[in-house]
């Protein structure tokens, strides 16, 4: 059984899966446990759709011909500054060198960027909405749900990849789900067994030092 420790420590945004199914009645359990999660007030006011399949396939084929949409939110803020903006910026190059793209390989990123369309191979995407006029603390009940599906997956031997990504298609991916008028598309998230033969996955996003952004007073 995999401890706590070590699933944080294991998680990473995997950006290549094998093709290997996952048992639905996994995926359920999975999103049934993940209930756990903390929300203010216990609101809970995740809603989760996950497809699979033929679902899943008529999903990517229906997005692939269709340009981006307007987002109903921002996934970064506009003119991002230090630490945030180096902060991304290492961590895209250091994504892209792991697999060969330069920095000057514009077609090259565009269609890594596009694999976001595909869940990155894995066989299982979720989407996770909530009524749109819930404010920041329901967002942020929604990201601890979401961190407790991960880390539960990582339990199962399972990876996964958030993917705000899909904030950019909200009225196809919406109307394909049947998503109510009331409620949002907040993210997306890819599920499945990590092929770590794949080279983008040999890599693990930097952390800076405890004195970057912590103070203890009092002990």
């Amino acid at each position: 059984m995999v401890d706590v420790s070590e699933a944080v420590a294991r998680r990473m945004s995997v950006r290549a899966f094998r093709p290997d199914p996952v048992p639905g009645a996994l995926v359920r359990e999975i999103l049934e446990a993940a209930q756990g999660a903390p929300s203010g007030g216990n609101l809970q006011p995740w809603r989760v759709y996950a497809l699979a399949g033929e679902d899943l396939a008529a999903l990517k084929a229906q997005v692939a011909a269709t340009p981006m949409e307007e987002p109903e939110y921002d996934v970064y803020p506009p003119n991002l500054w230090d630490p945030f903006r180096t902060r991304r910026y290492q961590c895209g190059e250091d994504l892209y060198g792991a697999i060969g793209i330069g920095r000057d390989d514009r077609p090259g990123r565009f269609r890594q960027l596009a694999r976001n369309l595909e869940f990155f191979g894995a066989p299982v995407g979720l989407f996770f909405c909530l009524d749109r006029k819930l404010g920041p603390p329901q967002w942020a009940d929604v990201g601890m749900y979401m961190q407790t599906v991960m880390l539960l997956a990582v339990e199962r031997g399972l990876d996964t990849c958030a993917q705000e990504f899909w904030a950019r298609y909200p009225g196809t991916v919406g109307a394909f789900l049947g998503l109510p008028d009331d409620h949002m598309l907040f993210s997306g998230m890819a599920l499945g067994y990590r092929d770590d033969a794949h080279a983008i996955n040999s890599w693990r996003t930097r952390r800076d030092p405890f004195e970057a952004w912590g103070e203890m007073r009092g002990f």
